[in-house]
């Protein structure tokens, strides 16, 4: 089936306030409204799913979580009011790109001054790194085994959602009638100049667009579209913040927070279901082996995959790890299943094996270096 469904997207900005306690914000609860009943007589129970027992719990809330986080902020602000909302507990969070972000880790791992608690990161090799360099410690996530590869390398960190990356547009410069309906379009010619992309080494999500451009639409495409003389963006929050603001006409973007946009922002930028797929690329989350305040660490993880957590992922546009939880729906239009052949998801050996090559052709073809 053809599907082209268009639907604001949100303009994102790059940098979370380094430890900002995050707070529930109108902007996040006008977003953020899957029904929470919650009881607290016997440990944390959540719409009758149990997230905590009272040992864990009754600790978890005298801590203030520490999160560093490699996803969008507006998405990460709303599911963290969600969470403080849901179970009183406060947490701080470190915003940074997903390869920013492992720098900042790393380091403070090699000096033994790790802050974080639990640390979410896309790209599959940057949570490996972390774990070859014994950031993790085993966390087995209540109920993730019987979901099919949610729990990663032993309960060395869970994958708790999947962005999704597709095309973009700024509606107030091209008509509906004239906006790309396929990958293919974009490099058609008819937006030379006016194109956007994120560099190819930004996270998982670029990783999983490098290879789904190399394995889908072939290996010339990135020499198709860098014919188009794009602007290149560091971050998704950039280039998604020059798309609205009319710098550039078409781009590359993801699907996540576009509720927020659509009720705060009203940024007049679209984004279509190519007629080739979407691009789906892993958000992991995991408990860092210095973690301070460890039962709220627990309380979080098992809240991000609890149905309340995946449910507020699937409200954001997340497609939850979760095969219980509906795929999100964005507007009135509910995306397609993970299993209708229009969602490409790159499996985690490939991230290993064509990560390195595919980011250094980027790169050549692009004329890209930092």
């Amino acid at each position: 089936m053809k599907l082209t469904s268009k639907i604001p997207l949100i303009a994102a900005s790059v940098l979370l306030s380094l430890g900002m306690a995050a707070c529930g914000t109108a902007q996040s609860n006008s977003v953020v409204t899957a029904a929470a009943e919650v009881k607290t007589d016997d440990g944390l129970v959540i719409n009758g799913e149990s997230i905590a027992d009272k040992t864990t719990y009754d600790k978890a809330k005298t801590q203030t979580l520490s999160l560093y986080s490699g996803y969008t902020e507006s998405s990460e602000s709303a599911l963290v009011a969600a969470f403080t909302k849901d179970t009183g507990i406060k947490v701080n969070v470190v915003r940074l790109t997903p390869n920013k972000l492992a720098e900042r880790v790393l380091s403070e791992q090699g000096a033994g001054k790790l802050g974080a608690d639990v640390v979410r990161t896309s790209d599959y090799r940057i949570a490996k790194s972390l774990e070859d360099a014994k950031v993790w410690q085993t966390y087995d996530v209540p109920g993730a085994a019987q979901f099919k590869d949610v729990t990663v390398d032993g309960g060395q960190f869970t994958r708790m959602f999947n962005s999704i990356y597709t095309i973009g547009y700024n509606s107030q410069l091209v008509k509906e009638a004239d906006a790309p309906k396929s990958w293919s379009d974009a490099v058609s010619g008819k937006y030379q100049g006016k194109l956007g992309i994120v560099q190819g080494g930004s996270g998982g999500s670029t990783a999983a667009l490098n290879r789904f451009m190399e394995t889908k639409m072939g290996p010339d495409y990135f020499q198709k579209y860098a014919a188009q003389k794009p602007t290149i963006y560091d971050s998704l929050g950039a280039e998604a913040t020059a798309l609205a603001r009319g710098e550039v006409a078409v781009g590359t973007v993801t699907v996540s927070g576009t509720n927020i946009s659509a009720v705060q922002d009203k940024a007049p930028v679209k984004f279509i279901i190519p007629e080739e797929g979407l691009v789906a690329y892993d958000y992991y989350l995991g408990m860092a082996a210095s973690a301070t305040n460890v039962e709220a660490a627990k309380v979080f993880m098992n809240y991000n995959l609890s149905k309340q957590g995946q449910k507020v992922f699937a409200q954001l546009g997340e497609y939850p790890a979760r095969t219980d939880v509906e795929p999100p729906t964005i507007m009135g239009v509910q995306l397609p299943a993970v299993d209708s052949g229009k969602v490409y998801r790159m499996p985690n050996t490939d991230a290993g094996t064509f990560g390195k090559d595919d980011l250094a052709k980027w790169n050549k073809v692009f004329g890209y270096s930092k």
